[in-house]
């Protein structure tokens, strides 16, 4: 089943995300989603029956102590005869007794078959949800807040727990039970059946108008938690700390916080208020159908009695009777109550389902092929008249890159440089398609990497980025992310090479240390040299460093290039960079200006050229 998880309906690319929340909220198909939520038990389909067999059962059983305890009053406590019968009381209750005891024993066995299902549905759609963000492509992730994701995840799923876990069980049960009292019910009178069954249209009416109001509320309480994630993931960061705290901003973001707060308080009280008037009202009505059967009864056996007839109702058929009728309070208001949680996680579900139909914005083609994996072609890159805009970027905008064109060879250390804004960065992500170009061609190894499997394209093409992210874990464990299975040795081997293992060696736990949250625990010059350690441990055919000298200092410079100078060796490098000397004994030098390759050239000829290289080279020297 593809990420949508059951029923066919159109995907959504994820620019095209806002617009399609704007129509789901115009015009939401209920029936269609209730299909959808159905599909999510396909896999637990042998549990659900389990489940079933066992709520009918229980159900079964729940009607017959109200019928035995007709029989009990009319046959062992007042029998024809006078006295009570005591042989057939003492049976009566011991099947009563057996009965209770069957039923709890089944409900036990149905309480973890329930949470059983429930739990592993949530599971599998907190992971297929996880799993098709993973899919999404990276300007997804530059146009929504991290915390509005989390919070899809976290709290739009887990607030469709309780749904989950016990609808099944608690619709099939209740419902199962209602059904059986009212068939006991019309076999002990249908005259207080009638009776018992005026309320129901009211109760169904007022049920649905207090579900809408709620759906609503719940949509706008996730949309409260989904700001209050964003700022706790913001303002909480590592960085976002430091950047309060540098400009004394922390009062302020602790009142940003305590609005959204406060927002978030007044939904969670109305949704928790929304419909208590109308349970209150329900339930008063309800407890008061037996004062109204007992008057009822009275006057139906004072008709009878008056006109010498035999009204059909015993003290035994008034007792069962009202006891059925009191069964059915909890199993209704139950009713009422998952009702009213169906319609509300609708808007859950919707939410859920609208990140789940994002159809990524670069896939593989059905007739993907794998890249070349060795020389002559491994490692050659090349434009051919790209032309790229962002996606959401205005259509008058002048496009990011414009017509570029360029060659690299295998084994090539080719830089392009620039202003900032030019292009450059662009470039760099072009190769490995971590963006779709708007038009022409990028080849890697010969082929449009639009016909090749994304990968096993990336497995050729190791990217060290200006601020590397590091997980808050080991050393190794970082290491580790480029090559699960690597020895200790082979760590140590490419951490030599990043000249950086004399320095981890001097830490007292060595390896083994804990680097913090986004390696904060690091210097600028540690964390780059362990991330060219861990894209040398992938030993990629292509290298991209993207400005990854620009954020240190001179010294921390010297020892990253020395580094990134050995990482270069047999491989082709595409360097983006913005301090020229890190690049003067490049191949060949690209320079961007507004999308556009305006000049290239060696280091040296570019001098001569006397351009805007030579002037750029000239102000940072």
């Amino acid at each position: 089943m593809g990420p949508g998880m059951g029923g066919e309906r159109p995907r959504v690319s994820g620019r095209d995300f806002d617009r399609q929340r704007e129509l789901n909220s115009q015009a939401p198909e209920i029936p269609r989603l209730d299909a959808r939520i159905a599909t999510l038990f396909r896999p637990y389909r042998a549990q659900l029956g389990v489940i079933v067999a066992l709520v009918l059962v229980s159900a079964a059983l729940g009607i017959l102590p109200p019928l035995l305890t007709q029989r009990v009053f009319d046959d062992g406590l007042f029998p024809p005869g006078g006295a009570p019968d005591l042989p057939v009381l003492v049976g009566l209750v011991a099947a009563m007794l057996l009965i209770f005891a069957v039923s709890s024993a089944l409900g036990i066995v149905q309480t973890r078959f329930t949470a059983q299902v429930g739990n592993r549905v949530m599971g599998d759609l907190r992971v297929r949800l996880f799993s098709h963000l993973q899919s999404m492509e990276l300007g997804f992730f530059t146009r929504t807040k991290t915390g509005v994701i989390q919070s899809r995840l976290q709290n739009d799923v887990g607030g469709v727990a309780g749904v989950l876990s016990n609808t099944v069980s608690s619709v099939i049960g209740n419902t199962v039970t209602v059904i059986a009292a009212f068939v006991a019910m019309l076999l002990l009178s249908w005259q207080l059946t009638l009776i018992a069954l005026v309320l129901l249209p009211v109760l169904v009416a007022g049920q649905r108008k207090v579900g809408q109001m709620r759906a609503r509320i719940a949509s706008r309480t996730q949309e409260s938690l989904s700001e209050m994630s964003a700022i706790t993931q913001e303002s909480l960061s590592v960085s976002g700390v430091l950047l309060a705290k540098t400009y004394s901003r922390q009062s302020a973001e602790t009142e940003r916080y305590a609005a959204e707060n406060r927002t978030q308080i007044e939904l969670q009280v109305r949704q928790a208020m929304s419909g208590q008037i109308f349970f209150a009202v329900v339930q008063v009505l309800l407890s008061a159908v037996p004062a109204v059967i007992y008057l009822v009864s009275g006057w139906l056996i004072a008709e009878a009695t008056g006109q010498g007839l035999d009204a059909g109702i015993t003290a035994g058929t008034i007792v069962a009777f009202t006891t059925v009728q009191a069964r059915l309070l909890f199993p209704m208001m139950a009713l009422m109550r998952v009702a009213l949680d169906l319609q509300t996680s609708r808007a859950l579900f919707a939410r859920i389902f609208e990140y789940l139909d994002l159809e990524p914005a670069i896939v593989d083609a059905p007739d993907a092929a794998e890249p070349a994996a060795e020389p002559p072609l491994a490692g050659t890159v090349e434009f051919e008249r790209v032309r790229f805009r962002y996606p959401d970027a205005a259509p008058d905008t002048r496009p990011t890159l414009d017509d570029v064109s360029f060659r690299v060879e295998p084994g090539e250390f080719v830089a392009f440089v620039g202003a900032s804004g030019s292009g450059k960065t662009t470039i760099g992500m072009l190769i490995p398609r971590l963006y779709e170009a708007s038009s022409g061609v990028v080849r890697y190894a010969g082929d449009d990497v639009r016909r090749l499997r994304q990968e096993a394209l990336m497995d050729q093409i190791g990217v060290v980025t200006q601020d590397p992210y590091l997980f808050h874990a080991s050393i190794a464990d970082n290491l580790r992310y480029a090559k699960p299975d690597a020895a200790d040795e082979e760590l140590e081997r490419v951490a030599r090479l990043a000249n950086i293992h004399d320095t981890i060696a001097a830490f007292e736990h060595g390896y083994e240390t804990v680097v913090g949250e986004r390696g904060y625990r690091l210097s600028g010059g540690e964390k780059q040299r362990i991330a060219i350690a861990r894209v040398l441990l992938k030993n990629p055919r292509v290298l991209v460093l993207d400005e990854a000298t620009s954020a240190l200092d001179t010294l921390n410079e010297r020892v990253v290039q020395r580094a990134l100078d050995d990482a270069r060796s047999g491989r082709t490098t595409i360097a983006i960079a913005h301090r020229l000397s890190t690049v003067v004994d490049a191949d060949r030098i690209y320079v961007v200006s507004a999308g556009r390759i305006v000049e290239q050239g060696s280091h040296e000829e570019l001098l001569r050229l006397g351009g805007g290289y030579a002037e750029l080279y000239a102000q940072q020297a």
